[in-house]
């Protein structure tokens, strides 16, 4: 059995469908969503739908992203949000108000079904953005954290290369965990590119909503797949770029 992480999706589902192909995932693997299941691309309600059959011939776990919250909040009540339309929700909402309202209650059980992390018996840690405290996710103060914070990949990326988890200067939060798996910040918004890791963080968001494909990657061996980039299965259509 394999562990399968993917990053943030955006709506793009056709990639999605092309992945699962490309990494010959079977009922043995163990898919690991990140959440941002929409907002960019058109097939925002294809997209749920697709994972939801997913889930019933898969083991799949699905973390709740930001963009996923907006979106329930909206299907709750239809009040607009502008930074949300200006931000992917836009081709969300016109992709919800071509279903009928039977899909929106299906997709509102998804949404609440949604986990704010994931964590493994091997001790990694799976969440869509990052969290804050010092002792871990267990004592985080704000459940909105754990699908909006930056912080974390922040200070991975700006960590010493050479600290080791010994060393009193490595950051404590990032002592509890053997790795930790997020999307949410996009490793470039312009160019193909490959997840990356730092310290123990791995960021798998290689830009699906914007030019670059959409990621899945094995936790154990590190072999990863990548779509062609999203863009291209949706032309005349701008995304988030």
């Amino acid at each position: 059995m394999r562990t399968l992480v993917v990053g943030d999706i955006h709506s793009g589902v056709r990639a999605l469908e092309q992945l699962i192909n490309k990494a010959k995932v079977t009922s043995k693997d163990h898919i690991i969503f990140l959440g941002d299941y929409v907002d960019a691309w058109s097939t925002a309600v294809e997209t749920v739908d697709y994972l939801i059959r997913l889930k019933r011939e898969y083991r799949c776990t699905f973390i709740r992203g930001n963009h996923d919250e907006l979106c329930r909040v909206w299907l709750m009540d239809q009040k607009e949000n502008p930074q949300w339309l200006a931000h992917g929700g836009k081709a969300t909402r016109e992709s919800y108000l071509n279903a009928d309202r039977e899909k929106w209650e299906a997709h509102l059980k998804f949404y609440r079904e949604l986990k704010n992390y994931h964590l493994t018996d091997d001790n990694r840690l799976y969440l869509h953005a990052g969290y804050t405290n010092l002792k871990g996710v267990d004592y985080e103060y704000f459940e909105q954290t754990f699908y909006w914070d930056r912080t974390l990949w922040e200070l991975a990326t700006a960590m010493d290369r050479n600290l080791e988890p010994s060393d009193p200067k490595f950051p404590k939060r990032l002592t509890h965990y053997k790795e930790v798996y997020i999307g949410h910040t996009p490793l470039s918004k312009t160019a193909f590119m490959e997840p990356q890791k730092r310290a123990n963080v791995w960021n798998v968001d290689t830009g699906a909503a914007f030019k670059g494909g959409l990621t899945m990657m094995d936790v154990e061996s590190k072999e990863y797949w990548q779509s062609d980039p999203v863009f291209t299965f949706y032309p005349g259509e701008r995304g988030r770029n």
